[in-house]
């Protein structure tokens, strides 16, 4: 449910990559695919550094969308990552 609620809260799903620059063969690539009911969304862009990258995009409004959304859900799952290696079964 927290996943869904970042996503859908982040308004990734009225982003458009169609402008966005294709990664080169030899370029890495992020990829997000995402789906919520029957809602199908995928998204490919060239690996993203940092937020001078994404402000110099050709469309900076929806790859800071897409670069935020990436981050919290990093931060999610690594929190949960970390939460499960630091939990302790009762005795």
């Amino acid at each position: 449910e927290e996943m869904r609620r970042i996503i859908l809260e982040s308004g990734i799903t009225s982003v458009d990559d169609s402008n966005w620059k294709e990664p080169q063969k030899k370029v890495r690539r992020q990829e997000l695919e995402i789906k919520i009911g029957n809602e199908h969304l995928a998204f490919t862009t060239e690996e993203l550094g940092s937020l001078l990258q994404v402000n110099n995009s050709t469309d900076p409004e929806g790859m800071k969308t897409f670069y935020y959304l990436i981050q919290d859900l990093k931060c999610l799952i690594l929190s949960l990552i970390n939460l499960h290696f630091k939990a302790r079964p009762f005795s």
